[in-house]
């Protein structure tokens, strides 16, 4: 831009002198006109003023099952890879179950045999309480009798908590998904031999996604669980995302003072994918304002100011600031301009008060770039 700038002053020059010069006193008193591109230009305008927290960390999906193995052995088939879409119940691996088929059929053995002496004892139960009650037995043995039944019964449920027992290592022989979701890790191949606790493979929900951030802790009051909050996602330029605040962290760390916080954002789509980075605003005070662009403000003097472009002449205008909305790059005008005041933002800030101006064209400054 200033070698824009100073191009236009070059081409004013060489117009005078071509043209022969100008009197003494027209050309002290002909300011040369300076050209700008539009990108150095800006409206101040009313805008949707934000300013609640900042939040800003990588997308994790609500609902991650880190599925394990339950049972020793070698795995026998690998039936998904990553990327696989899967419902819930659906089979992942098959660990090779013939030690613990042979565990089973001997527990299942151990049921019928605890069923047939339970059905013995309480039959033999049943002929002593009518003798006893006849007096055809002695009391004696009445309650060898009841402790034998009871013994059989012990016996029947101790073995039909083993066959159980079997049943759910048999079970767990056969991996499968918890809920519906897309296998995002896979650890094992076919001949792998596990032992129990061993990671098999990474399922994620993708139906909602969540946002761990932190605010802090002075800036507590303006979050609250149920707050909207709207965010962009890289990897989806110029698009934004909403979410509600799910959880409040109700600890400040003592470290850093900051307070965790949880968002969790529905994913209709699966568009969202877990790791990408999120960052965003808590919309707990949004209001209509006039605003500028950050770089329009000129800080360098004892109050901010702006310089306006009217009817073709640039002139410095002290202002009044409000809020600021950073994750937009805008802040507040309070005082000093009004709604569709053109503004020079950036590098021509330098232009001087009183010089003329004259903005290009989009199309004359593309012509010129190439």
């Amino acid at each position: 831009m200033s070698r824009r700038l100073v191009a236009s002053v070059l081409v004013s020059s060489v117009v005078l002198s071509a043209c022969g010069g100008a009197p003494e006193s027209d050309a002290s008193s002909t300011a040369v006109t300076v050209q700008l591109g539009p990108e150095g230009i800006a409206v101040a305008q009313p805008t949707m003023l934000a300013s609640g927290p900042i939040l800003s960390g990588a997308l994790v999906a609500d609902r991650t099952a880190q599925i394990r193995a339950e049972v020793p052995g070698s795995v026998l088939q690998v039936l998904r890879d990553p990327g696989a879409v899967v419902a819930a119940g659906t089979s992942l691996a098959k660990i090779d179950d013939r030690a613990i088929s042979d565990q089973f059929l001997s527990a299942r053995s151990g049921v019928a045999a605890s069923e047939a002496a339970a059905d013995l004892a309480a039959r033999e139960l049943a002929r002593a309480e009518k003798l006893g009650a006849a007096g055809a037995i002695a009391e004696r043995d009445l309650e060898n009798a009841r402790r034998a039944d009871l013994v059989a019964k012990t016996a029947l449920y101790d073995a039909r908590a083993r066959l159980a027992q079997a049943q759910k290592q048999v079970d767990a022989t056969n991996v499968l998904t918890p809920y519906a979701g897309i296998v995002s890790e896979r650890f094992v191949n076919p001949g792998d031999v596990v032992a129990p606790g061993a990671p098999l493979f990474v399922v994620i929900d993708p139906a909602t996604m969540k946002l761990e951030a932190a605010v802090p802790a002075a800036q507590l009051a303006q979050v609250r669980v149920g707050a909207p909050v709207r965010f962009a996602v890289t990897g989806y330029p110029g698009q934004t995302f909403e979410g509600r605040i799910a959880s409040i962290n109700p600890a400040a760390d003592p470290q850093t003072r900051q307070v965790r916080l949880t968002v969790r954002i529905p994913n209709s789509g699966n568009r969202l994918v877990a790791g990408l980075f999120a960052e965003g605003r808590v919309a707990s005070d949004a209001r209509e304002a006039l605003t500028v662009p950050e770089a329009a403000v000129d800080r360098r003097g004892l109050a901010p100011a702006v310089v306006r472009l009217r009817n073709g002449v640039t002139e410095r205008i002290e202002v009044v600031l409000g809020a600021r909305d950073e994750a937009a790059d805008r802040v507040e005008i309070t005082r000093g301009l009004a709604a569709g005041d053109t503004i020079l933002v950036g590098a021509a800030l330098g232009i001087s008060a009183g010089t003329p101006l004259r903005v290009s064209p989009p199309s004359d400054t593309a012509a010129r770039g190439n």
